[in-house]
């Protein structure tokens, strides 16, 4: 399981959609960044990989594509009482890339280049074995690891990635290079899972990410709601 299932999450955000139709107020203070844990109305709990703008001027995030499905609701994990701050866009339900494209409501999304000790603040070109790459999740936090190479389409690398982790930036520096999308499990005749206790502890499962650029250029393909993203 990549993502989190967050069923107190699911009530609280579910209770707050509701409310939202109705007495709920715009809140122009809700925060988010590269990092920031989002729930959905499906119950599960992920993180962002990046908010910016497409070239319509349209606040959009991106996050995984396992999170939730195309025309899910999007909360703020830390501001669950300001109900949707957007919905899903388009997501590919995990079976390509592994990414979804949120439209969000700048009534309500204060967004920011830095959430904690992460800064995206531009693209990246895709880094190559032997180099250093670091993510930052709703679980794990932020922790940096080698990467080690490629597989199918992937780069595998050794930060921590635990469940609810999913859709975390992977920078190099203030420069997003790829969207994190899980750890690798069942490797050979054993399965193979050794979990991150966390991000100090290099002794864990590999991680993989989805070079950013090659998901960028699928939704510039696409057209529509992403079309042209630029991080703040």
């Amino acid at each position: 399981m990549r993502f989190l299932r967050v069923a107190a999450f699911g009530a609280a955000i579910a209770g707050a959609l509701s409310a939202s139709a109705g007495s709920v107020a715009a809140d122009p203070s809700v925060v988010l960044g590269a990092g920031s844990g989002i729930v959905f109305d499906n119950n599960s709990g992920c993180s962002l990989t990046a908010i910016g703008h497409d070239s319509a001027g349209r606040l959009v995030g991106l996050t995984a594509g396992h999170c939730a499905p195309t025309g899910s609701r999007v909360g703020s994990e830390q501001a669950i009482k300001s109900g949707v701050i957007g919905t899903v866009a388009f997501s590919d339900d995990g079976d390509y890339l592994d990414f979804a494209v949120l439209q969000l409501d700048a009534s309500k999304v204060v967004p920011v280049r830095t959430i904690g000790q992460t800064t995206v603040a531009g693209i990246g070109e895709p880094p190559a074995a032997g180099a250093t790459v670091c993510s930052d999740g709703r679980t794990s936090g932020r922790s940096c690891g080698v990467v080690w190479g490629e597989l199918e389409g992937t780069s595998i690398n050794q930060y921590c990635s635990q469940p609810g982790d999913s859709g975390g930036p992977v920078v190099v520096g203030d420069r997003l290079v790829g969207m994190n999308q899980g750890r690798l499990t069942g490797l050979g005749p054993i399965d193979f899972d050794v979990p991150c206790t966390n991000g100090a502890n290099p002794i864990h499962s590999p991680a993989y990410f989805q070079p950013i650029g090659v998901i960028l250029d699928v939704i510039n393909r696409a057209g529509g709601v992403g079309a042209g993203f630029q991080p703040l």
